[in-house]
């Protein structure tokens, strides 16, 4: 396939958070605080905090604020499961911290009610990510992180062998709960390094516990920078089509809901329209979990960015007919070739994408990039419940006793990928030595911006 110009650049963007002239002259009555939240958001964490740690303490006060303006009432009223009144507005990440709290939205009640699930303890995350409470790779591998971190708390004050045992087992238990996507074991293994560093059969609980919530903070702080980073480069590779609207088509949810902070294919849209761009995004719906027809439709609409949803059958036809100009998708595993595995459906996106010359971007931050799995063939895709397939919300939709299989990935081949949008520019194949000096500029770039924690995989 033909690849952009832009593919490969390594220049760095805009700083993330930094208002583009077309944001300074919107007119005084458009909804900044909707249209920008994300940038606005990120940036306060980016810019707010001197140095690593703290981190989530910024995102905790920034989220926080969020969730009071978005739910018109005292924050602690999001637990209580009564369906909201109106459909819920708002813009915001996956995820906030209250005290030694992990709240989620949970995504499985959107867009009908914005309700947020508390976890106290990895293995409570660990159940939220099983049920698809909070999902995307990005956002659970914080979740995750941060997760571990809150039980390293409880246990600090164990014997050294219990509190070995019981990290190793929550630990497990994460990584375990959706096994397709890479990020989840990549931010575990971060932490679970830290633990190890001080020495797991340490007396110091305490100073286990913070070294981990640490090091979960820098998980948060970096996948904030990065994805801001991952939008800008995306943004130089869309195609610029004259006097009307760049046609993109995306598949799942790739928003704050799925990534935590920006977004990544959904990141670029919102660059996108933020810097003056024209856009309108087809919506796949996402069958069977409907992830875009519940989840990404309803983060556009809070964003302003035009839209519509279609089904899933409908992109071909759309494609034929030439009203797609663009493909981005995310993606949970990107092999050391360019084999990525994403959402179900992804793969005929591509094949359909490429039989009508139409670029298909994968954007994902290098942290989905698993270079100890040489292909496709190599990763594990998880299988979900079949009711997923045989109901909707409780109500059977086919007939009983209907066997149904439901793979929730697929993997799509490097040769239809036009290049994989990253925190370090636009990579084009060969894939593997692209990631590689990907990840060295990444090593090299945090190495010279924060203290030495842990560091990339």
């Amino acid at each position: 396939m033909a690849h952009s110009p832009e593919l490969e650049s390594g220049s760095p963007p805009p700083a993330p958070g930094e208002p583009t002239p077309a944001e300074n002259s919107t007119d005084p009555g458009t909804d900044l605080g909707r249209r920008r939240f994300f940038r606005q958001f990120a940036g306060e964490l980016i810019q707010g905090a001197a140095s690593v740690v703290g981190a989530a303490q910024v995102l905790q006060r920034a989220s926080a604020e969020a969730a009071s303006a978005i739910l018109e009432g005292d924050p602690a009223a999001t637990r209580d499961e009564t369906v909201v009144p109106a459909p819920p507005s708002g813009f915001r990440s996956a995820f906030r911290m209250e005290g030694n709290t992990l709240l989620l939205i949970d995504q499985r009640r959107l867009p009908d009610a914005l309700v947020e699930h508390p976890c106290e303890s990895a293995a409570a995350v660990a159940h939220a990510i099983r049920q698809m409470i909070i999902r995307g790779a990005p956002a659970i591998g914080q979740a995750a992180a941060i997760g571990l971190s809150i039980t390293a708390w409880k246990v600090r004050n164990t014997k050294p062998y219990a509190r070995r045992a019981t990290l190793r087992g929550a630990a497990n238990a994460l990584i375990n709960a959706r096994p397709t996507a890479v990020n989840l074991r990549w931010a575990v293994d971060r932490v679970m390094a830290r633990y190890e560093e001080l020495g797991e059969l340490s007396d110091d609980g305490e100073a286990i516990a913070a070294a981990m919530r640490a090091e979960a903070d820098r998980i948060v702080f970096e996948a904030t920078t990065d994805h801001g980073r991952l939008a800008e480069f995306g943004l130089a590779a869309l195609p610029v089509p004259v006097d009307r609207p760049l046609r993109i088509l995306t598949h799942c949810n790739t928003g704050p809901l799925a990534c935590g902070q920006f977004g990544t294919a959904l990141g670029v849209v919102q660059v996108a329209h933020h810097a003056g761009r024209e856009v309108h995004v087809w919506v796949d719906e996402t069958r069977p979990y409907l992830q875009g027809a519940r989840l990404t439709a309803w983060e556009l609409a809070q964003a302003g960015v035009p839209h519509s949803l279609i089904p899933d059958v409908a992109a071909g036809s759309l494609m034929q007919a030439g009203e797609v100009d663009v493909v981005l998708v995310g993606a949970d595993r990107i092999a050391a070739n360019g084999d990525t595995a994403n959402k179900v459906g992804t793969y005929p996106l591509a094949v359909l994408a490429a039989r009508h010359g139409i670029p298909f971007y994968v954007c994902a931050p290098l942290s989905s990039v698993d270079l100890d799995t040489p292909d496709g063939a190599a990763i594990p895709i998880e299988e979900r419940p079949a009711d997923e397939v045989l109901e909707f919300r409780g109500t059977r939709i086919a007939p009983a006793g209907t066997i149904a299989r439901n793979p929730a990935f697929d993997v799509t081949p490097s040769d239809l990928v036009t290049g994989v949008v990253t925190e370090e520019g636009v990579l084009a194949a060969p894939f593997e030595p692209a990631f590689r000096a990907a990840g060295e500029r990444a090593r090299e770039r945090w190495a010279t911006s924060m203290p030495a924690s842990g560091g990339m995989s």
